[in-house]
């Protein structure tokens, strides 16, 4: 939590942080910003000081909104360096820095650097912060960083958050299996209202609508049917049809809209009727996910969840990553990671992750899955999780798990 940060800093003998970024959104800024919605700023914290916000003229309002002390680049003499620097604005920004350190008292130290910004421009900058401020030692985390570690748990106010954009996407996910449910069956496809023929990307068109009108936004959802199941990042191809018995993979992952925190959950469908091999394997993975929920404990290692499911799968005869580093079928992925400003966060939930543990405050997933490509199918089934303050797992996603999804009119001929 960001009550832990000079802790934290403390551990990794951190006299300041910076996190800096370019326009991108960038999750450390935003973390450290309290959400505040600007594209330019640098953040200043020392050890045990609250932090602060050097910003642009322009963004000067949209700051304040951090509720950290904010200052311009015009005031604390940015424009000076720039002009000393003749123009060059990486070096006027590694000298700027040294301005600000200095203003807010510390001369020497070591310094670590975080946010988002182009790579050839992060190595530039690096580069002269290493020649032109020797005074300091800035540091490269390279594992898990003072952010990221942070981010592991959740205070009330972001699970608060993550609740509501919970509740909003298990909406949508209704919404969107009341429309497919609404389509007519001609043969193996699927008929709209304006009989022609339903596929993926009016689909998506749907669900992006009915997000935006709840004040989120989609950030690449999959939904993926028949053989592009099989592969568990396959987006799907907007221009396929719907067809019925088909497995449809349809992981959504939405966020607050203009970037915050997200919801992460995935079902499996199959409209009108599941052909026998996707039910089994369905039920497999349903078995598998119960098998996790069991499997979880407060200050467990995450990899004990994994591997319980790995167990399960190999004894019934499926491939995983860990019986063949190699496989394309079967169990391929983790089970799980952490979710909240970014997508994927810590923990992860891997047999290959040794160090990981549930604690209180923790945001993750559970979703195991089997896919077999070249026999036109792949089933997967996420909810997304939160261990509350009495340590227990309570999930956030309520949509039910149904496998098939009935036609309302599936006893009628289409017209």
């Amino acid at each position: 939590m960001k009550a832990d940060l000079d802790r934290l800093m403390l551990e990794r003998e951190l006299d300041a942080i910076i996190v800096t970024g370019g326009e991108e959104f960038n999750p450390a800024r935003y973390y450290l910003s309290n959400g505040a919605q600007i594209t330019h700023g640098t953040i200043f914290k020392l050890r045990g000081r609250p932090a602060s916000l050097v910003c642009s003229r322009m963004e000067l309002e949209e700051a304040a909104k951090s509720g950290l002390d904010v200052k311009t680049d015009v005031e604390l003499g940015y424009y000076d360096r720039y002009k000393e620097a003749e123009g060059d604005s990486i070096k006027a920004t590694a000298l700027h820095w040294s301005d600000v350190l200095a203003r807010l008292g510390l001369s020497t130290g070591r310094v670590g650097l975080y946010g988002t910004w182009q790579i050839n421009k992060t190595i530039a900058l690096y580069r002269i912060l290493l020649a032109e401020l020797r005074a300091f030692e800035f540091v490269v985390e390279e594992k898990a960083t003072l952010i990221e570690e942070a981010m592991l748990t959740k205070d009330a106010e972001e699970i608060a958050r993550i609740r509501s954009v919970a509740e909003r996407t298990n909406a949508v996910m209704e919404l969107a299996w009341e429309r497919i449910s609404s389509l007519r069956p001609d043969g193996e496809y699927l008929l709209d209202e304006s009989s022609r023929r339903a596929t993926i990307g009016d689909v998506k068109d749907f669900v992006r609508r009915e997000l935006m009108a709840c004040g989120l936004e989609d950030t690449n959802m999959i939904f993926a049917q028949g053989r592009d199941a099989g592969f568990p990042h396959s987006r799907g191809e907007a221009d396929m049809p719907l067809r019925m018995g088909q497995a449809i993979v349809f992981d959504l992952f939405p966020r607050e809209l203009g970037g915050g925190y997200h919801h992460d959950m995935t079902r499996t469908w199959c409209i009108g009727y599941a052909p026998p091999e996707v039910q089994t394997d369905y039920d497999t993975v349903m078995e598998a996910f119960d098998i996790a929920v069991e499997a979880f404990g407060v200050n467990k290692p995450t990899h004990f969840m994994q591997e319980a499911v790995l167990d399960h799968f190999e004894s019934k005869g499926y491939a995983t990553t860990r019986s063949d580093a190699a496989t394309m079928e079967g169990y391929l992925h983790s089970l799980g990671h952490g979710v909240g400003i970014e997508i994927h966060e810590g923990p992860s939930i891997s047999h290959l992750r040794r160090d990981d543990v549930f604690q209180i405050g923790n945001i993750l997933t559970i979703e195991p899955g089997l896919y077999y490509p070249e026999r036109g199918y792949g089933v997967r089934v996420e909810d997304l999780f939160v261990v509350d303050e009495n340590g227990e797992l309570i999930s956030l996603t309520s949509f039910r798990k149904g496998l098939v999804i009935p036609l309302k009119c599936a006893g009628e001929k289409a017209k």
